[in-house]
């Protein structure tokens, strides 16, 4: 930004001085380290504020910005221009909610500094790193040397190769929050989660919105149902959908951005890409360290997060299919466990939830329908409009609803889809039953508070419990109540 009077800019200045201190000198290196995180995002910064509160010697560095993607320009700030725009829908200006976002972020800034880690015994070095031998990382002028190291780099955006696409420039997570005025139209590529998010608060701002994706529907990850829901929500808000078609070009003409599609095309004054993001590992000279990364570019670990140099470990986005702040932040316990001391934590059995923050939210766990189907599990599905409860039925929750799926034969969960309000609160139950093996049944002996969405539960554990009512076990009961009177 080249200005100081932009939409929150006393808030920004803020949020730079805590992330990536201008005058901030480097610490001199101690003689060895316990643990060398490399990145300091989600996983990054628990892998050395756990370590250091364990007492070990710990070095953090970090070439960009205290906090990652989540805090700088990812869950943060985009969760912040949706909560303010759902609150003040149709009153939300570019202005006023871009601001709001900046204070939020410079707020969240002191959590991720460099001050709070140096005070918590962190040795923090801002710059570049890079391995000289596995286990050397050069920094700016100095050498750390380390007896564990951890690779917490993360992701960024990746720029699909569509002819003419770099040439317009164009937006993505990394600049969208950047913006000081509002375009007066912008062209999204991709309706995965952080397209369909950013379309429908930038919708509400009263900017056009296109929403381009070669899938079909938006959301193609997610249940069909779920993707429908969203979509007629991001119509109800005047985003225009453009699903199904491959971008053949993009050009810039003058003033405005022209993508041509298959047999059509449309015209915005800018374009955001949201879709995909490749693994930060350029420049580490990975090479040298004997870490080898997977064929799609992400770095190789084990069921425990050991990389193919046992010595060294890596957490986040860099080596994880699942993107998402909470599995960075369970993977870094795991490493923390088995880099300092007996290596027994595991990652693979880690039950991980999503949640897209739409309004309404879809959130899910486990298998969905389709994998269970091609990989014939037998399995059974019970699911409520949560407008058939009196909370969703006051709320006007029309679309809404849960799902799980259930193993027959102990009433274990193999996975549930929730689309509402809250939907990524109201799966928290269903996620703890399934990290400690508990069934629907078990659920359906909670006692829920009336009226709230959360009664879903009680309804589809009743359901289950139905069919266990078989024919043999009602007639015993039919008898026992004809036996007392």
């Amino acid at each position: 930004m080249n200005t100081n009077n932009y939409p929150g800019a006393e808030h920004d200045a803020i949020w730079r001085s805590l992330v990536f201190p201008q005058h901030y000198e480097n610490p001199r290196a101690k003689q060895k380290y316990h643990l060398i995180v490399i990145g300091a995002g989600p996983a990054g910064l628990i892998c050395a504020l756990g370590a250091a509160g364990l007492g070990a010697r710990v070095a953090l560095v970090e070439r960009k910005a205290m906090g990652g993607d989540c805090l700088n320009v990812g869950c943060v700030p985009s969760k912040a221009l949706l909560e303010f725009t759902r609150r003040h829908h149709n009153r939300a200006s570019f202005d006023s909610a871009f601001a709001w976002m900046r204070e939020v972020r410079a707020g969240i800034a002191a959590h991720d500094s460099v001050q709070r880690y140096t005070d918590s015994g962190v040795d923090v070095f801002l710059g570049d790193a890079q391995f000289i031998d596995d286990a050397t990382l050069q920094v700016h002028d100095q050498q750390l040397r380390g007896r564990r190291f951890v690779i917490a780099t993360g992701a960024r955006p990746m720029v699909p190769g569509i002819p003419g696409l770099r040439e317009t420039e164009p937006l993505t997570n990394e600049s969208i929050f950047e913006l000081e005025q509002a375009p007066e139209s912008l062209a999204i590529i991709g309706a995965g989660p952080i397209g369909c998010e950013l379309a429908q608060a930038l919708a509400r701002m009263g900017i056009e919105i296109a929403l381009l994706d070669v899938a079909s529907r938006v959301l193609p990850a997610e249940a069909p149902e779920a993707s429908a829901a969203v979509m007629n929500a991001l119509l109800r808000e005047g985003v225009e959908p453009h699903l199904g078609a491959r971008i053949v070009r993009v050009e810039r003409l003058s003033g405005e951005i022209r993508i041509e599609l298959d047999g059509a095309e449309l015209r915005a004054k800018r374009v955001l890409v949201a879709a995909g993001r490749q693994a930060n590992v350029e420049n580490l000279n990975l090479d040298v360290a004997g870490v080898e990364l997977t064929q799609t570019g992400l770095i190789k670990v084990d069921e425990r997060l050991r990389t193919t140099n046992s010595k060294i470990y890596a957490a986040g986005d860099v080596c994880s299919r699942l993107q998402f702040t909470h599995h960075a932040d369970a993977q870094a316990r795991v490493v923390i466990q088995n880099a300092l001391f007996l290596p027994t934590a595991r990652a693979d059995r880690l039950v991980i939830p999503h949640c897209t923050y739409t309004t309404p939210e879809v959130a899910h766990v486990g298998a969905t329908k389709s994998a269970l189907e091609e990989q014939h599990v037998e399995f059974i599905r019970y699911a409520v409009k949560l407008g058939e409860l009196d909370r969703g039925r006051a709320a006007g929750d029309v679309e809404d609803y849960a799902e799980l799926l259930i193993r027959p034969r102990d009433g274990n969960i193999l996975g549930a889809t929730i689309v509402a309000e809250n939907a990524g609160e109201l799966i928290v139950p269903v996620c703890v039953a399934m990290s400690n093996g508990l069934g629907l049944s078990d659920l359906g002996k909670t006692v829920y508070p009336y009226p709230t969405r959360s009664e879903y539960l009680r309804r589809l554990a009743d359901s289950h419990n139905r069919t266990r009512l078989t024919p043999a076990v009602a007639k015993l009961l039919r008898a026992w109540l004809r036996l007392i009177g």
